[in-house]
């Protein structure tokens, strides 16, 4: 093969009480990447969006992971990559792991498979180092492997697929920009232990909670009294959002990453709608322009549509 065409998902990272540790990839929204070998050793990167992202490889997310790929293939390749994306920079659905993981997909896909998908993350984590200051997976794992992912460690690297409940996902996207290494910066640094304790107890609920498929358990455990309180704050409406979304239906949620995105789970799609209604009523109200969608959990990842 010489030319590869992919779909690249949005994720969700965090999953409420997960932070760095927990991600679950979309079927909707999704970029558009197209990958070609070249002749000339290196890489070309064109944007065909309207984000005017840098297309210099050493400033690009699909770029950084890119040349740690090359890196251990240890061999002259060339790259052409073209990218379209539909997964809006800031918006808390994992836009810059979508171009990481999606670019080092397609390159392995184009080397004959030579990697595995542990070795892809690691490659992926270095667009993110450059998206939001630190290397994390809880995006680009989920992005890769589909389905929901926990992150164990990162040093090692240690990643476990966990099993994938059947459940609708609502977003609305605020139409503000909320960066991930300013959300970074604002978190505490320090923990109180009955905090601690509080969270390590709903991150093992919301795990037994996606094994069981166990949906009442999974919502009593979406509750996150360390990161959520503090980038909450950045959010207008959020928990007028969560508030009316769970009185009408939905098993729970919270803010996509770093946000300002916001999801809410649902057991039918019929509710999953009803929730679509309601944020769209409280954005309308506050006068905040925002973007929804209504869909579920791919747990394909990274998707080729064409290879040649």
């Amino acid at each position: 093969m010489k030319k590869i065409k992919v779909l690249a998902p949005a994720t969700i990272a965090n999953l409420v009480c997960g932070f760095d540790i927990l991600g679950m990839a979309l079927k909707a929204p999704f970029d558009e990447m197209t990958l070609s070998l070249t002749d000339e050793p290196g890489i070309v990167i064109k944007h065909t969006d309207e984000y005017n992202l840098p297309e210099e490889p050493e400033k690009n997310v699909s770029g950084a992971a890119l040349l740690a790929l090359m890196e251990e293939f240890k061999k002259p390749v060339g790259f052409h990559l073209t990218i379209h994306k539909h997964i809006k920079p800031g918006s808390g659905l994992g836009s810059s792991a979508a171009s990481s993981a999606g670019a080092v997909v397609a390159a392995n896909h184009l080397l004959g498979n030579i990697f595995s998908n542990e070795d892809l993350v690691r490659f992926a984590m270095n667009g993110e180092k450059i998206a939001g200051g630190v290397k994390h997976a809880d995006n680009v794992s989920p992005c890769i492997y589909g389905g929901v992912t926990l992150i164990r460690s990162i040093f090692p690297l240690d990643i476990i697929p966990l099993n994938v409940p059947d459940l609708f996902i609502t977003i609305v996207h605020p139409q503000i920009e909320v960066r991930t290494s300013d959300s970074r910066q604002i978190l505490r640094k320090e923990v109180q232990l009955k905090n601690a304790i509080k969270q390590w107890g709903n991150i093992g609920g919301l795990i037994m909670g996606f094994m069981k498929n166990d949906f009442d358990l999974i919502g009593r455990s979406m509750e996150d009294v360390i990161i959520e309180p503090v980038r909450s704050i950045l959010i207008p409406g959020f928990d007028e959002v969560k508030l009316k979304c769970k009185e009408a239906g939905s098993i729970g949620g919270g803010i996509s990453g770093s946000g300002p995105s916001i999801f809410m789970l649902s057991k039918d799609e019929e509710t999953a709608n009803k929730i679509e209604g309601i944020m769209k009523d409280i954005y309308e109200k506050i006068e905040v322009d925002y973007k929804t969608y209504v869909t579920a959990i791919n747990t394909e990842g990274v998707k080729i549509v064409e290879a040649q």
